[in-house]
């Protein structure tokens, strides 16, 4: 018997077209359109389905309309094998809201409206103080720390073993990218992201993102959601307060987070939402961990065919 998780992409991970598929074909997946319609007050499906990319790529569009694919893509997953129950929850990032609806912490519209003020407030801390971010692959963190400290920089995202995302001012990314090539990395690459995500130039959104979750109704969550600041399951309401205000500045320990599960006895993952990122990230964590993404019809009919006919636990 499996023991299975599931992971919830985050920004980045949107492409125009997306969810279209899983709307058409089952009505519980529409249903979650028309809803986040109504809660956001504009047409969030027509812009996933049909774009433009720039207009869906904008952080206050892009955060909520993944977590709307992604939590159809669960309940895409959940109407054909209800007895599937996962025994953990994680997401990347903005990913993490999804993961903490999918354990029953928060109520889909609540997500869809701390999503959308987390992107506005992100938007705008970009626009007020300019950034970037470098994906380096083939330095280790304990190489890249120093170039960080030197450059005035952070560590935004440990990705996997083999790829860390650094993140901070326009001239910091331009200075560490040069000295990560100098000190041996494969490939040191910019992102093409709005701004320094992940790092204290993201301070002002996290201060305007704390009084939302100060007032946000949340519960226990149902099932164990994994933190990507402290590399383990949240504890608390309290706990998920705090981290996922703090989540906007600090790292993303994602290597960390599929360690943990995997420790847990998790075999098997599942990517629910846009992409397959995830999945390739965590094929580079751990080889041996089973692993299915859900992001329209075709890959829940392949997902369900690989899945076996047990119970899962």
């Amino acid at each position: 018997m499996s023991q299975t998780a599931l992971l919830f992409p985050g920004q980045g991970a949107q492409t125009v077209g997306m969810g279209r598929e899983l709307a058409e074909a089952f009505p519980v997946c529409r249903s979650l359109f028309d809803t986040a319609n109504e809660v956001l007050g504009y047409d969030l499906a027509k812009l996933c389905f049909d774009g433009p990319a720039e207009v869906l790529t904008e952080s206050n569009h892009a955060q909520p309309a993944i977590f709307v694919v992604s939590a159809a893509a669960w309940a895409a997953l959940k109407e054909a094998r209800p007895d599937l129950e996962p025994r953990a929850l994680a997401g990347l990032s903005s990913g993490e809201w999804a993961a903490l609806y999918a354990a029953d912490c928060v109520s889909f519209a609540d997500t869809l409206r701390v999503l959308e003020a987390r992107g506005r407030f992100m938007q705008l801390a970009c626009e007020q103080q300019p950034g970037g971010m470098l994906s380096v692959i083939g330095l280790s963190v304990d190489q890249l720390t120093p170039i960080a400290e030197a450059c005035d920089i952070q560590i935004a995202n440990l990705n996997s073993p083999e790829q860390t995302v650094l993140s901070g001012t326009v001239t910091g990314i331009e200075q560490a990218e040069a000295m990560a090539k100098e000190a041996g990395a494969k490939r040191a690459i910019r992102l093409n992201v709005a701004g320094a995500f992940h790092s204290r130039l993201m301070a002002p959104a996290a201060e305007q993102l704390a009084a939302v979750v100060a007032d946000l109704p949340l519960q226990e969550p149902r099932i164990p959601v994994v933190s990507n600041v402290k590399g383990a399951a949240f504890e608390s309401v309290a706990e998920i307060r705090e981290l996922m205000v703090r989540q906007v500045t600090e790292s993303v320990r994602w290597v960390d987070d599929v360690q943990w599960m995997i420790g847990q006895g998790i075999t098997r993952m599942i990517e629910c939402g846009p992409g397959k990122v995830l999945a390739g990230l965590v094929k580079r964590i751990d080889k041996q961990c089973a692993i299915h993404t859900i992001q329209d019809h075709a890959s829940l009919e392949q997902a369900l065919a690989q899945l076996d006919g047990s119970t899962e636990g």
